[in-house]
């Protein structure tokens, strides 16, 4: 007589023969917390998900190549693989599949069910595939990205060479599933259930194809395999003259071959234009473009672009420098700001290295070591190309500098001139003599035999600097002036110093040392008969002056202010302009020309008409605030004293 139990057995047995085996676990505590840490912080962006799941897809596809490399039985044909995406709205269903290597039941449960163990680095090691060969997941978490956008997640796949399929099914933290199932073909299918919209997040955005698209070609345009959609298209109906038909045509929806890894004797300038047109790095044409290939201790490939204009907000703190860095092909950064010193950061384009150490959610770097070795170079490459437009495409240069060349003064100011060396022979000014932008290399080869310094003159405009009394004694003496109009050109050459051990020199210096020893000793003399009336100009004008002076500079003006001390008068004018001006004025001295009229009607009315002479001193001191663009302190008062003068 059979026993109970043994019937029980029998009717177990009778049942699991005809159905499948569902096998319900649980996540590891582990796993649990890991899982809740994927979902919620390690990615920055939810729509990361897309990225890791296409890129999974083409690992599972290269993984079918790489067998097939040492197992003459596979055949591989690369034309007949790719990644389709599907879209079911009303189920709230988005589905990616591919025809790769697949996974039987202990790979979904090793793979899947171990949050953080990569499939993919397991298949490398157990191959021995060396760094060579372009696998893109390392650490076995990108998987679990999509609970980020779904409530539920399922995984049929069948692997090559099996005859079964199995599929892994999980809600989340709570577990998952794993059973036997149909499907037809090799490969893997990933079935997302989009989670319902809230008030903080769209989710019906996953489930539109105009998005997922826009995703896939800023994430994953150049995986290696095509990533197919069907489109909606409108078509006339066959056997009809007016009607239309909705047809579902499978297209590809990604680039798949990135320029950079063509072959550059075969693209156009038209090529690189298109593509700066493409990623959206500019409204204008690029100037220049960098096409470069590094194959060494690190290996990369880039494309970098020198824009033509200054985009609307470049000097606003809006503003975002980087270069886009790719990992084999994969967007891991959209702006990637340790590529770029600032001085350079008008350049745009992309960085593509498959020696990169990413950090677990493939957004950041692990190590800088790889990033400052590409960064080095790169600001190398940059540097040497602007050297060779400045040479060879004068015109070309001429346009960058006029968008881009405070930028490059930026660089020399900034960390205490740290990187003067490196730019100093990329800046150009407007020349008194030439009468166009001029490098100070070419000042320096035009200098005089008997000239000591490089000579500036600042102001709001060339036409004003033109009428400047200070540049007349150094115009005289046949010197070129370079003229600054740029609020940061003087702070940019005071950290210089000097060029080619050239000092600068501003005209509105107080000592220029220009004169003849005639003139130093006729300057004393006058300046000793003149003591007691300059000692009583300064009196009246007080505080607003250091000292008044006799002026040898000056020609055919009557007055002038100049500077003592490292703070000019056109940096005092831009560091008032600041939000918070501290206060510095530029120590000025009010210079009068000896060989002027107005200086023996002073010399009268200083013996004879004291109340004159005041007046006299107060116009003459507004008078050279006038010319060097300052204001007036009290205008009525200035309009009173011209007033009682013409009276």
């Amino acid at each position: 007589m059979i026993s109970t139990l043994l019937i029980r057995v029998l009717i177990i047995l009778f049942n699991l023969k005809g159905e499948n085996t569902v096998v319900k676990k649980q996540f590891k505590a582990e796993s649990k917390r890991l899982l809740d840490i994927m979902i919620n912080s390690i990615y920055t962006h939810r729509e990361i998900f897309l990225r890791e799941l296409i890129s999974n897809a083409s690992d599972a596809i290269d993984k079918l190549y790489y067998k097939a490399l040492t197992d003459d039985a596979i055949e591989f044909n690369k034309n007949d693989f790719y990644i389709k995406i599907d879209l079911d709205k009303d189920n709230r269903l988005l589905k990616i599949s591919d025809k790769g290597i697949g996974m039987d039941q202990d790979e979904l449960e090793s793979n899947l069910g171990i949050i953080a163990k990569s499939g993919s680095l397991a298949f490398k090691k157990e191959n021995n595939l060396k760094d060579g060969y372009d696998i893109i997941g390392q650490f076995g978490v990108g998987f679990y990205s999509a609970f980020m956008v779904s409530d539920k997640v399922t995984v049929i796949s069948r692997p090559y060479g099996g005859d079964k399929a199995f599929k892994w099914e999980s809600n989340g933290a709570s577990g998952y599933s794993i059973e036997e199932c149909e499907k037809e073909g090799v490969g893997t299918d990933i079935i997302l259930k989009i989670k319902e919209n809230t008030e903080d997040d769209q989710y019906d955005d996953y489930l539109e194809q105009y998005r997922i698209k826009s995703l896939v070609k800023k994430y994953s345009d150049f995986i290696r395999y095509p990533i197919k959609m069907d489109e909606k298209t409108t078509k006339l109906k066959e056997g009809t003259e007016d009607e239309y038909e909705d047809v579902f045509e499978e297209k590809t929806i990604n680039s798949m071959v990135p320029i950079w890894r063509k072959n550059k004797n075969e693209l156009k300038d038209e090529d690189y234009e298109n593509f700066y047109s493409e990623k959206h790095y500019g409204f204008d044409k690029p100037l220049k473009h960098l096409h470069i290939s590094v194959d060494g201790v690190i290996r990369y490939d880039s494309i970098l672009f020198i824009p033509e204009n200054t985009p609307f907000d470049y000097y606003t703190k809006e503003y975002e420098k980087g270069l886009e860095l790719y990992s084999n092909g994969v967007l891991i950064m959209n702006k990637c700001q340790d590529l770029l010193p600032d001085y350079f950061s008008f350049v745009k384009g992309m960085v593509d290295s498959e020696d990169l150490s990413l950090n677990i959610s493939r957004e950041l770097l692990q190590h800088d070591r790889q990033l400052k070795f590409i960064a080095k170079n790169i600001k190398t490459k940059i540097k040497t190309e602007l050297q060779n437009m400045l040479k060879h495409e004068r015109d070309k240069y001429e346009t960058f500098y006029k968008a881009f060349g405070r930028q490059i003064k930026y660089g020399i100011y900034d960390n205490y001139g740290m990187d003067k060396e490196i730019l100093q022979d990329l800046l150009m000014f407007y020349s008194s003599t030439e009468k166009k932008m001029v490098t100070l290399d070419e000042y320096v080869e035009r200098m005089k035999e008997d000239q000591s310094h490089i000579y500036y003159a600042s102001g709001e405009s060339y036409d004003r600097i033109e009428k400047l009394p200070q540049t007349e004694l150094v115009t005289d003496k046949g010197y070129e002036i370079l003229y600054f109009i740029d609020d940061i050109d003087e702070f940019a050459v005071r950290v210089l110093m000097n060029y080619k051990d050239k000092e600068f020199k501003s005209v509105s210096a107080g000592d220029l040392d220009l004169e003849t020893e005639a003139e130093k000793k006729e300057k004393e003399t006058e300046l000793d008969e003149s003591k007691d009336m300059f000692e009583h100009m300064k009196n009246i004008l007080g505080e607003k002056i250091k000292a008044v002076k006799i002026s040898k500079r000056l020609k055919n003006h009557p007055v002038c202010l100049s500077n003592e001390g490292d703070v000019s008068i056109e940096m005092e004018k831009v560091l008032q302009a600041m939000p918070n001006a501290s206060g510095i004025k530029a120590e000025k001295v009010l210079e009068i020309n000896s060989n002027h009229e107005i200086y023996q009607s002073l010399k009268e009315a200083f013996e004879k008409d004291k109340d004159k002479f005041d007046l006299y001193t107060k116009i003459l001191y507004n008078q050279a605030l006038l010319i060097e663009g300052l204001s007036v302190q009290d205008p009525v008062e200035f309009t009173n004293d011209i007033c009682k003068i013409m009276k």
